[in-house]
């Protein structure tokens, strides 16, 4: 079985932490057999407050800059960037300049939780 989507028909959902952060599930953990695939959008001005999680995270950066911050190290990303997250490390990001911040983000097909610090 294969799917295929267009991003543009998948309903983005405003996210509770953060302010200007919206998901679009692109593959859920019920589509795939290992991973689910997200599209996050920060707005211009937004960001994602310092959290954890209790999974890893692959992020390819599509759009925009922004802040990073993942344990003790901060720095900025742009659109081409890879991000590997560990399990349970700290992070955070904030928008810079005046267009939104665009990544796909990759998880384990696993329960997550966050925690926002």
């Amino acid at each position: 079985m294969f799917i295929h989507k267009k991003i543009s028909t998948v309903e983005a959902m405003p996210q509770k932490a953060g302010k200007g952060v919206a998901m679009k599930m692109l593959l859920s953990p019920e589509e795939s057999p290992n991973f689910a695939m997200r599209n996050f959008t920060i707005e211009a001005g937004g960001h994602m407050p310092l959290h954890t999680n209790i999974i890893e995270h692959e992020q390819y950066v599509l759009s925009g800059r922004a802040k990073v911050i993942i344990g003790d190290t901060s720095f900025e990303a742009v659109a081409g960037d890879v991000l590997l997250i560990p399990a349970n490390i700290p992070h955070a990001y904030e928008t810079l300049g005046e267009e939104s911040y665009s990544f796909l983000c990759l998880v384990p097909k696993a329960e997550d939780c966050i925690t926002v610090l």
